[in-house]
């Protein structure tokens, strides 16, 4: 790197920044000392990525103050931020794959003269590779590389751009853990040297114990704590990112949550899984034996950090990925998710992201309600012709029940908030009897009354006898609504407990991975019985 290049202090005072009602920074302040590496933590919605944002320029914070070298700056773009040298390395790719590593990187300048120097580039390239810790063939394509090494070649951008101040968004999230380290030792480096300070979104304490310096955590929108990494503990960070009181030590939590009706030890197993293996995109091991059961009439909570294998368990409940190994069972029955076997066992799911995994954007609202059951009467008449009427009427019935606004069937549902496409998917799901309801992150960014709508709904299908699996990355949204809550961590379900006596310390600790025995962290997998 340029021997001018040297590490930058920033400080944001007072940020916040609203969406409607929905106030997602609320007065939080922020120092990240030059030189340094300092961890962000929180949960989902917490408002992390929303503090960033301010800092690069794609979301100008509504109040409060930014602070770079000891000064007052303004950033209200990308490039004002590009200016002041604050680069960010974000959670998904933002490299051309088609180019090779040496035209990503001069890409990565923005301006580029029409006719390129190719020898001088080249040379200039090559001489900034060979100053870095790990390297990458210049003429390499993109494509061609694994996961680890574009996450590498993202931050080389920045490194290449000479940026002072750098942000990572979740920068191990696709790494294994050898890469992880090497990163994260670069960074910690660099920092070190004082020609680079860093600050890190992450949900992995280890990785903050680790490598870096101070930790924030925000919770709700709110600031809840900063301190040296070296004064705190993960039992500490834990109970700021969990909140440290229990909903059911709280009156006005307790008397607002309606009164669980118990499943009762009679009642049949409606789910049942029996050491479930599942690979990712990658073939990596994502979900390792896993067993549980769910009872009628009973809701359990799947807990824990993003990538931890929930995406997968539920890919392969709802039938969108294969299971290595393992058996899966409805009412007793073996299951295979498949479309009939889902209509048949009454089988339905609220994934993530709806827009995106149950719906179709560019077809109208009626259309997405009709994908369970199109080819069935009374929307199939003659064999085969499609009654528009009926899927009108039967569209125009649920979405007044569900409440999805606008009320129009023909309108495209990729034109709708996403309350009200998520209200149009369980309108489909839930339109008709249900023995078991599949959810993942149901609420994820959504307005109050989004929430409070969808999770009485979810509590009606239970009270009506469904047994329904919960994956949240909300632990509050797992204390609300769960009977019983299990923790997976690294693909195995590690820890379950009542959800009424759940602590979230506790719960915290195992959803980092980190539950201390014998003097090493440890993931012991657990069946969790009905």
């Amino acid at each position: 790197m340029n021997a001018s290049t040297t590490a930058m202090g920033v400080e944001v005072l007072g940020a916040t920044k609203r969406f409607g009602a929905f106030t997602a920074l609320d007065d939080v302040t922020l120092k990240v000392r030059a030189g340094t590496v300092h961890a962000l933590l929180g949960e989902n919605g917490a408002g992390k990525s929303t503090l960033v944002k301010g800092l690069v320029g794609y979301g100008v914070l509504e109040q409060g103050e930014i602070i770079a070298d000891a000064r007052q700056v303004k950033i209200a773009s990308p490039r004002d931020a590009q200016a002041l040298s604050i680069g960010m390395v974000y959670q998904h790719f933002t490299l051309a794959a088609g180019l090779s590593v040496e035209e990503n990187l001069l890409l990565a300048r923005g301006r580029v003269p029409w006719k390129i120097d190719w020898p001088k580039e080249r040379a200039a390239l090559d001489a900034f590779m060979r100053s870095m810790p790990f390297r990458l063939p210049l003429d390499a394509p993109v494509s061609s590389l694994a996961a680890g090494e574009k996450q590498k070649l993202e931050i080389l951008k920045q490194l290449y751009l000479r940026q002072r101040f750098l942000i990572l968004d979740e920068p191990t999230s696709v790494l294994t853990p050898q890469e992880a380290d090497e990163v994260l030792g670069l960074m910690r480096a660099l920092a070190t040297r004082g020609e680079l300070t860093v600050l890190m979104i992450t949900h992995k304490f280890r990785e903050v114990m680790a490598y870096a310096d101070d930790v924030t955590v925000l919770r709700k929108g709110k600031l809840v704590g900063t301190s040296a990494v070296a004064d705190t503990s993960r039992d500490r960070l834990a109970a700021w990112m969990m909140g440290d009181e229990s909903p059911k030590d709280d009156p006005e939590l307790a008397e607002a949550r309606p009164l669980r009706k118990p499943c009762g030890a009679n009642a049949p197993v409606r789910l049942q899984l029996s050491k479930l293996s599942v690979i990712d995109d990658r073939g990596h091991a994502a979900v390792r034996e896993v067993s549980l059961a769910v009872k009628s009439g009973e809701i359990l909570g799947i807990a824990g950090v993003s990538g931890n294998g929930q995406k997968e368990l539920i890919e392969a409940l709802v039938g969108q990925r294969r299971v290595q190994s393992g058996d899966m069972r409805m009412h007793g029955e073996s299951y295979r998710a498949t479309r009939e076997e889902m209509t048949r066992l009454r089988v339905f799911a609220l994934p993530e992201e709806p827009l995106r995994n149950a719906c179709v954007a560019s077809m109208s609202i009626a259309e997405n309600l009709a994908l369970r059951n199109f080819d069935r009467a009374p929307m199939k008449r003659h064999g085969w012709r499609l009654d528009r009427r009926a899927m009108r009427a039967r569209a125009e019935r649920l979405i007044a029940e569900f409440n999805v606004r606008p009320p129009v069937p023909a309108r495209a549902i990729g034109t709708l908030s996403g309350g009200n496409v998520q209200r149009a998917v369980l309108a489909r799901e839930l339109g008709q009897a249900v023995d078991v309801l599949i959810v993942a992150n149901p609420v994820f960014g959504l307005d109050f009354a989004s929430v409070a709508d969808i999770h009485a709904r979810i509590l009606a299908v239970r009270d009506a006898g469904a047994a329904v699996l919960l994956v949240s990355e909300d632990l509050d949204e797992l204390l609300e609504l769960a009977d019983r809550i299990a923790v997976i961590a690294e693909g195995r379900l590690v820890h379950e407990t009542v959800a009424s006596g759940a602590d979230r310390v506790a719960l915290g600790r195992h959803m980092a991975g980190h539950v201390e025995s014998a003097g090493r962290d440890t993931a012991q997998p657990v069946t969790v019985h009905a």
